[in-house]
């Protein structure tokens, strides 16, 4: 009777050497190399195909790709299996841990597991479970089961396992050694008792939670806890964050392989590669008749043994020998193939640099015309926006402005933060100097009047809210307001108002005297200096600082932003995920708990612009990488892939934590891109047009004239209920920068 066994499929590689084709949105695993299914589906089916009786399969992929798992498993029975998702990749170990746990919970002690990668070609489903069975018995025994290849060329690519002597089909493990150099390679290849290690493991559930228990009992107790707590519905099993990132990160290689004795190996019967460059690739794909493997839109002529694809546009060469070149809508990369393997070289540059490219698949539909969306935005912000919000925005009656309209555009009486008073004032000043005609002066005029009379404080500082008819609701003197006010100071002092420069000057003095730490560079959020501190503040305050040395030319400003900055370089920026921190304590670490682990996407969009803007100014040149990595993070792992709009806020790994999407920051996406096009990077004009294209398409063209949808679920439903005001100075800051930096199109 043929052992119970329980196969396991890990897929949360990224599969760089693959690159430009694999990324980390859309690792190797789920692209079609061969023409007859991806990768994770071809080692699924593979699975299924045991002959010796049906086997449990379960997946363990990145939360980030569940809805890819979903779609590629969709029409798969996976034989009472199902995905387990890990919200944060922790290394083979915790996998292995994870399929232990799973398979103990549902089949028992004695179930044999196999663990397998989901991205192996692998030659044939008979010839894969023969050698599969063939370590069977050792496994049930309580040995660790592994499978090597016998090597046929020096393979610097691969790890090796060494074994006693023998031609027995169940052979003992000497040691496990990693990627040799050439020379070791060959001298391996001449022994003939090593053989490439697969990655594949067999092994009785038991035998390894004993293995754990011995050698790595924090990683078995961490997993156990996280396997304990997780979350599970019909698309799978759902690890918790906190708990699954307590698990030690280390390969199950060096946690268990390299520790127990008594190790098994079975020689494989079946022909195997780990499609780990473009070589293997042209090693294993059907080929024409001169030795070339051509895929895509490929014209080669007198060409020899290379590999061409193309995933978009035309690619062409002409006499070629032993090259590969792989070509997307926004990278190629050639090589000669026996160097292709050295493409990781390229991702750490490039990742070094904070190139978008390594993260990021471009979607097949980008607009390509430049200022294709100038008339719809320059109508909608000129002829229906501003004219609303110019009158039926206002409080004439009260003063200042509303702070939000209903979809009837009715002004709706709610009480007036100090943020959205200063925002207004802001909109209708850039609104003035990019040459809207309406009432801006006396607009401005009647805004600065309103803060300044109703709403200064003692100190000389300004009130948070205020009531509908003018009076105090909240006095308390937040950093955040005083940024925005600052902000909109400096745009009405740059179209003519004199009055706001010695508004100004009093609202700086108030922050050198109240909100400035004593002892920490920053700010404190209020006077008190109580509660958590932010970086989304001190973002405002530089941008007010920009500003103000904008319309100036005064230095004394640009120190000022100069401290926020190296605040962002200490503190805010994390190198390892290009993620911005949200929330510290008073010391400017990092906050415990979810808040520690909190960004937003919007934020990352807005601090790019600003970087641009303050190396551009003071000659740090190295922020424009800064910039990069912060875009590059939260298009890669900020956005609703089903609406290509930006989420609320995610986790530092780039799991929703809140998945609404805001209209704002689709609009900093769009100055965000701005900014970067032309600093070296690529060229992100079609991107500019699709991200203008995605704000209109999801938050302005189903709303009344001259309004917006704030917010939106994750299937794209409208959650509005009214229209904030407080979103109308991205609006014109975004769409204002998108008709400065195009052209219009002849074709419109």
């Amino acid at each position: 009777m043929a052992e119970r066994i329980v196969s396991f499929v890990m897929s949360g590689g990224v599969g760089s050497r693959l690159w430009p084709l694999s990324r980390e949105d859309n690792p190797k695993q789920f692209h079609d190399l061969s023409g007859d299914g991806s990768m994770l589906v071809k080692t699924l089916r593979r699975l299924k195909a045991r002959p010796a009786g049906e086997t449990p399969i379960y997946l363990i992929a990145s939360e980030r790709h569940a809805d890819r798992v979903r779609t590629d498993i969709a029409s798969l029975d996976l034989n009472g299996g199902g995905a387990i998702f890990e919200p944060v990749g922790r290394n083979t170990a915790a996998a292995v841990a994870i399929a232990t746990l799973q398979s103990i919970a549902a089949h028992g002690d004695d179930a044999l597991v196999l663990v397998v990668p989901s991205d192996h070609e692998i030659s044939t489903d008979r010839q894969f479970w023969q050698t599969i069975e063939k370590g069977a018995p050792a496994a049930a025994e309580g040995r660790l089961v592994v499978f090597g290849i016998k090597p046929t060329q020096p393979e610097t690519g691969f790890g090796y396992i060494e074994v006693a002597a023998g031609e027995s089909e169940v052979r003992t493990v000497s040691r496990f050694v990693e990627k040799p150099d050439l020379e070791t390679a060959k001298s391996y290849l001449a022994a003939g008792t090593f053989f490439w290690n697969t990655g594949i493991f067999l092994f009785r559930a038991g035998s390894m939670r004993q293995a754990f228990e011995k050698f790595q009992p924090e990683i078995w107790q961490t997993a156990a806890e996280a396997f304990g707590k997780a979350v599970g519905d019909v698309s799978g099993l759902y690890m918790s964050l906190d708990l699954y990132s307590a698990i030690p990160s280390i390969s199950v290689d060096y946690a268990i392989a390299e520790r127990v004795a008594d190790i098994a190996m079975v020689p494989a019967g079946f022909r195997w590669n780990d499609l780990g460059s473009w070589q293997s690739l042209l090693d294993v794909s059907p080929s024409d008749k001169d030795g070339n493997v051509v895929v895509g839109d490929v014209v080669a002529i007198d060409c020899e043994n290379s590999y061409l694809r193309s995933e978009g546009r035309l690619l062409s060469a002409i006499g070629l020998k032993d090259v590969a070149i792989v070509s997307t809508p926004d990278a190629t990369f050639v090589a000669p193939v026996s160097h292709s393997q050295n493409v990781k070289k390229i991702v750490e540059q490039l990742e070094k640099s904070g190139r978008l490219e390594t993260k990021f698949t471009p979607a097949h539909d980008r607009v390509i015309v430049s200022g294709g969306w100038r008339k719809r935005v320059g109508h909608w912000l000129f002829d229906e926006t501003l004219p609303l919000w110019s009158t039926a925005g206002v409080d004439e009656v009260h003063g200042g402005f509303h702070e939000a309209l209903g979809f009837d555009g009715r002004a709706l009486k709610k009480p007036k933060r100090m943020r959205t008073m200063a925002r207004q004032i802001y909109a209708f000043a850039v609104a003035k100097e990019r040459g809207w005609q309406g009432q801006a002066d006396r607009l401005i005029h009647h805004g600065i009047g309103f803060i300044a009379n109703k709403g200064r404080t003692d100190r000389g500082g300004f009130v948070r809210t205020l009531n509908v008819d003018g009076s105090v609701a909240d006095p308390v003197e937040d950093a955040y307001d005083h940024s925005c006010v600052l902000l909109a100071l400096a745009h009405a002092y740059r179209v003519g108002h004199r009055d706001a420069l010695w508004l100004a000057e009093e609202t700086f003095h108030f922050l050198d005297t109240h909100l400035e730490d004593a002892r920490l560079t920053g700010f404190l959020e209020t006077p008190d200096g109580e509660g958590m501190r932010r970086s989304n503040p001190h973002m405002h305050l530089l941008e007010a600082f920009l500003a103000w040395h904008t319309v100036t030319g005064d230095r004394a400003y640009l120190r000022r932003a100069a401290r926020i900055i190296d605040l962002f370089r200490s503190h805010f920026f994390d190198p390892e995920s290009w993620t911005l921190g949200e929330f510290f304590d008073r010391d400017w670490k990092p906050a415990a708990g979810v808040e520690g682990d909190w960004t937003e996407p919007g934020h990352h969009f807005e601090w790019a612009s600003l970087l641009v803007d303050f190396a551009a100014k003071s000659g740090q040149k190295d922020l424009i990488v800064f910039a990069r990595k912060l875009y590059a993070s939260a298009i890669a792992n900020g956005l609703n892939r089903a609406t290509g709009l930006a989420y609320a806020a995610v986790s530092r790994q780039g799991l929703p934590l809140e998945g609404v999407s805001r209209s704002w920051p689709q609009s900093e996406s769009i100055k965000a891109a701005i900014a970067l096009d032309g600093t070296g990077g690529p060229d992100l004009k079609p991107e500019i047009e699709a991200r203008v294209g995605r704000l209109f398409r999801w938050h302005i063209d189903p709303a009344p004239q001259g309004l917006w949808i704030d917010q939106i679920d994750e299937r794209g439903r409208s959650l509005a209920t009214e229209v904030p005001a407080s979103i109308f100075y991205h609006l014109v800051s975004a769409l204002t920068q998108y008709l400065d930096g195009t052209e219009d199109d002849p074709k419109s």
